[in-house]
């Protein structure tokens, strides 16, 4: 796993053994063990770690007025209850047409005011609640709904 494991050495010295994984990949779903010897004594301790991810249709930025699809998956293995989907930070959908299936999400239409931070949060049946924030950017025009922009001959238009 090297490059992307650490151990923060200044921190061992106060009993801190922390691992740390960045970035973490599907691949690293697991239980992880640590055994730690000081002097005689051996202690360990066991840490599962699972893992979330945010996939897209197509890739990020995502070209304005095509669909996109944000799909949601999670490591957990209790039986999957609810998804629910937050766009800066206010639960969707909205007012406009977003569909939500099991852990996905489509946006028929997605405009520039769909750009941000997008939260998916999933709710299983032994009540685990995990969550991951995915920003989504896009790629489409931001200005003024007049097509037409008039210019003073001789001048410059922007």
């Amino acid at each position: 796993m090297k490059p992307r494991v650490s151990l923060q050495d200044s921190a061992l010295r106060n009993g801190n053994f922390s691992l740390r994984i960045d970035p973490v990949r599907s691949e690293d779903v697991g239980l992880y063990e640590a055994w730690v010897k000081y002097n005689t004594e051996v202690h360990s301790c066991h840490v599962e770690l699972g893992v979330i991810t945010v996939t897209l249709s197509q890739p990020n930025p995502v070209v304005e007025n095509e669909m996109v699809s944000m799909s949601c998956n999670s490591s957990h293995r209790a039986s999957l209850v609810e998804t629910c989907w937050f766009h800066n930070g206010h639960l969707g959908p909205t007012s406009r047409t977003f569909c939500s299936f099991p852990g996905a999400l489509s946006i028929f239409r997605p405009a520039m005011s769909d750009a941000g931070s997008w939260k998916c949060q999933l709710r299983y049946s032994d009540n685990e609640i995990i969550s991951a924030t995915y920003n989504l950017q896009i790629l489409g025009f931001d200005g003024p709904t007049n097509p037409v922009v008039y210019a003073a001959a001789g001048s410059a238009a922007h």
